[in-house]
C-alpha cells in the first residue's frame, strides 16, 4: 500500500523540488500534493518555500535491514517487514494465513490503526513507530490473560534503557510519561488447533506532534521530551523488538509471576485511588493494590479486595 506523504519524502531527499516536480514524480495531482505538504509541515519535517518544498533535516525512514542488525542474532528467529503503509498492522498479522513463525511487521503510515475497545490509534508519519509482532503460544488461551502488562514490562524496559527514565505503565495497556500518554499496546489473538496465535501491537511517540495534539485535544507524550539525545526511530524499534522477544520467551517458560514484581513497581498509579469504568459501565473506586493471579488490577474499596478484569481507568489521585 503507498503513502503520499512516503513518496513525497523520497522525492525531496535529493534536494528542494517544485510542486509541480513533486506532482509528477509521485503521480499525484498538484492539490494532492499541497494536502500532503501541509499535514508533512506541520510534523515540521518539510518546509514550504513558495512554489518550492525542502526537508528542513535528514528523514529516518524505518529500515528493516537497519532493524535486524540492531537485534542482532534475535533478528534469526523471526521475519521484520516494513511497509509505507496498511489499515491495521494487527489486523494485517491477523488475517496472514500463509508464512509461519514469528513474523514482526511495521508501518510508516496506519490508515486504520486501532486501540482497545475499537478506539482509533493516530498517529502522523514519522513521528513514531508502530509495529506488531504475531507469534504463537503452545498455551491455553487462559494463560495468556497477562499478555498485555507483560509487553508493556518489556516497552517500558526498552524505553527506560534508551533514556526515558520516566516512562510508567498504567493499567491494562497505556504507556504514559508525567500521566501523560506515550503509547499504547493491542493485544488480539486467535485458536489454532491446540495453539493460540497472539499478535501483539505497539505504538510509541518518539517525536512531539503539536499537529496531532491539536486533533487529539489533549496532550500526549514523547520520547523526544524525556530522552536526551533523542533516540532514533530504527533503535526503537528494534530495542522495544528485542525487549518483547525477550520477555513473551520467559512469559512461555514462566509465567505471568515472573513478570508481576517489575509491572507493580512500574505502575504509575500503584497506592492512589482509582476510578474504574467497568465494560458495562458502571465505576468502581479503590486504592490500587497491585495486581491479581490473572492480571486483573486490584482494587482496595469500601468492601475490601476486589480484582478488575477489565475497564479503563478514568481518574487517579493521591489518598
Amino acid at each position: 500500500m503507498r503513502s503520499q506523504a512516503l513518496d513525497l519524502l523520497r522525492a525531496l531527499e535529493t534536494g528542494p523540488r517544485p510542486l509541480a516536480a513533486l506532482a509528477e514524480a509521485c503521480d499525484v495531482s498538484m492539490a494532492e500534493v499541497e494536502r500532503s505538504l501541509a499535514r508533512l509541515a506541520a510534523t515540521g519535517f518539510v518546509a514550504r518555500e513558495g512554489v518550492r518544498a525542502r526537508l528542513t533535516a535528514p528523514f529516518e525512514f524505518l529500515d528493516a535491514e537497519r532493524i535486524s542488525a540492531l537485534l542482532g542474532a534475535q533478528a534469526r528467529a523471526l521475519t521484520i517487514h516494513v511497509h509505507d503503509a496498511c489499515p491495521s498492522t494487527n489486523t494485517a498479522l491477523l488475517a496472514q494465513e500463509t508464512g509461519e513463525g514469528t513474523q514482526a511487521l511495521f508501518a510508516e503510515e496506519q490508515s486504520a490503526g486501532r486501540g482497545r475497545r475499537g478506539r482509533r490509534w493516530l498517529s502522523c508519519v514519522g513521528t513514531g513507530i508502530t509495529f506488531s509482532l504475531r507469534r504463537e503460544f503452545d498455551l491455553p488461551l487462559r494463560e495468556l490473560s497477562g499478555l498485555s502488562l507483560v509487553a508493556g514490562v518489556a516497552a517500558v524496559r526498552a524505553l527506560r534503557a534508551l533514556g526515558a527514565h520516566e516512562v510508567s505503565l498504567k493499567w491494562p495497556n497505556d504507556l504514559l510519561v508525567r500521566g501523560e500518554k506515550l503509547g499504547g499496546i493491542l493485544i488480539e489473538t486467535r485458536a489454532r488447533g491446540a495453539a493460540v496465535r497472539a499478535v501483539i501491537g505497539i505504538g510509541v511517540n518518539c517525536r512531539a506532534t503539536p499537529g496531532l495534539e491539536a486533533r487529539l485535544r489533549r496532550r500526549i507524550a514523547s520520547l523526544d521530551e524525556v530522552a536526551s539525545p533523542g533516540p532514533s526511530r530504527n533503535e526503537v524499534a528494534a530495542r522495544v523488538l528485542k525487549e518483547l522477544l525477550d520477555a513473551l520467551d520467559a512469559f512461555e517458560a514462566h509465567g505471568f509471576d515472573a513478570f508481576r514484581n517489575d509491572w507493580v513497581a512500574m505502575h504509575a498509579h500503584e497506592g492512589r485511588r482509582l476510578r474504574v469504568r467497568l465494560a458495562d459501565g458502571r465505576v468502581v473506586a479503590g486504592v490500587a493494590e497491585g495486581l491479581a493471579e490473572n492480571g486483573g488490577l486490584r482494587l482496595r474499596t469500601r468492601n475490601g479486595l476486589r480484582a478488575v478484569h477489565s475497564g479503563r481507568v478514568v481518574s487517579a489521585r493521591v489518598g
